[in-house]
């Protein structure tokens, strides 16, 4: 039997380790912890599908649900490259994620979800909702919201988040119980902050007007692209009554009739490989529609610290209120007006009994106000530390998408004009054999 007074403790395993194996063991740990989602599973919404079924009225409704896929890395060995789990998720499924780690993660710039409807279409691009192009944008774009999520130091160790594309049923149950709802600040209490802080952070404030600008920005952009879009399907088109006028004076000639006929051919390519060209355009647009998204996200951390921030004034004030009413009590002076001031005038003062009693009611509140501010106060730095942390990577990620983005654009376009270049080259050839 082990002396019950030992101060020894059972080990498992070699306890022979140097200083440097036991801090390299403690490393690795947290390493371990620190490392994001991503690193450790693959994640895709590989599909999607149209169904129909009963709403929560009960009335018939078409939806489309969406194929999520997940393995974890270490299950794929040289050679071996076994099946992915998967489960089928709705659109506003992934609201509901979106919305919970809004509320459970204020400080941090939650990646938003691909549009529910299409915005800054041009004309020849449906605005439907189940228009099978718009749905397979909406598929890459609700995989990218995964991957951002994932890739996230903080989010992706959320476990309602790894539930949600991991456990089929019973994830919805735990949001709720998480009683996130309750917790979500209302619009009206975040306009009310935003209006009557007196001393708000200059940083998020220039922040704010930053997203705003931004946004601004991003939706000319998109409307120009649209316009742009637009008139180049025109353009492209319009080579293809070329094709059609050379096919035909091909007709009636001889000699020229095989290189009129040749150059019609690459004339009628050039009008068909526009809708390739714009469908790749699409892809950039969404990159840049993210971003349009991105900019209510920073709001959103800017309106959470304006509304902390307007809790402590309100709590500062409270207790300078108390304290003041302490010292009145105490002194028996008034130095502001106030119906309490008036009603001792007009009835007589307060008994000694009266005002000690009041005074002690005082003393007690004024110990809760400055626990109060104490804990607010600790509250706001530890939120305008931990926003500002994510604000930089936040930054940091922007800049490098975008550039991205941009770049892959303009090479696009150059693209497209060494096609036009080489279509009219190939032309020229043409008639030159005539």
């Amino acid at each position: 039997m082990a002396d019950s007074g030992s101060d020894e403790v059972a080990v498992i395993g070699n306890t022979d380790l140097t200083a440097a194996e036991e801090q390299n063991n403690r490393n690795n740990t947290d390493v371990e912890k620190s490392t994001p989602l991503l690193k450790k599973m693959e994640i895709s919404v590989s599909e999607a599908e149209k169904r129909t079924g009963k709403n929560a009225v009960n009335m018939q409704e078409t939806y489309t649900v969406y194929l999520i896929e997940t393995r974890p890395v270490d299950t794929i060995t040289e050679g071996q490259n076994p099946a992915p789990d998967s489960l089928w998720r709705r659109y506003s499924e992934f609201e509901l994620l979106r919305n919970y780690l809004l509320v459970t993660y204020p400080y941090i710039v939650v990646p938003p979800l691909p549009e529910k409807r299409a915005e800054f279409v041009w004309h020849k691009l449906s605005a439907d909702n189940m228009d099978p192009d718009f749905v397979e944008r909406r598929r890459i774009g609700l995989e990218n919201f995964l991957l951002r999520v994932a890739s996230h130091t903080v989010l992706s160790k959320d476990k309602i988040f790894f539930l949600f594309m991991t456990q089929e049923n019973g994830w919805k149950d735990m949001v709720y119980e998480t009683g996130f709802q309750a917790k979500a600040d209302s619009r009206l209490k975040a306009l009310n902050a935003t209006f009557r802080v007196k001393n708000p952070d200059k940083r998020f404030t220039e922040l704010k007007h930053y997203s705003d600008e931004l946004q601004s920005v991003i939706s000319q952009l998109l409307r120009v692209r649209a316009r742009v879009a637009d008139r180049l399907y025109g353009v492209y088109k319009v080579h293809g009554n070329y094709g059609r006028v050379f096919s035909e004076w091909s007709a009636i000639e001889r000699e020229m009739g095989d290189g009129l006929q040749s150059a019609g051919h690459h004339m009628d390519a050039y009008a068909a490989s526009v809708d390739d060209i714009l469908e790749e355009e699409e892809h950039y647009a969404d990159q840049l529609k993210e971003y349009l998204f991105y900019s209510e996200a920073v709001r959103a951390v800017c309106r959470k610290h304006e509304l902390t921030q307007y809790e402590l004034e309100m709590a500062v004030q409270d207790l300078t209120s108390k304290k003041l009413q302490r010292e009145e009590l105490a002194t028996g002076t008034v130095r502001t007006f106030s119906l309490k001031g008036m009603t001792s005038k007009l009835f007589g003062q307060e008994t000694p009994e009266q005002r000690e009693a009041k005074l002690k009611v005082l003393e007690e509140q004024i110990l809760e106000g400055e626990e109060s501010v104490k804990s607010k106060n600790s509250e706001c730095d530890e939120y305008v530390k931990n926003a500002w942390l994510d604000i930089d990577r936040f930054k940091e990620q922007k800049n490098q998408d975008l550039k991205e983005a941009i770049i892959s654009y303009a090479v696009m376009q150059i693209s497209m004009c060494k096609k036009g270049i080489q279509v009219w080259t190939n032309a020229k050839e043409c008639f030159s054999k005539m």
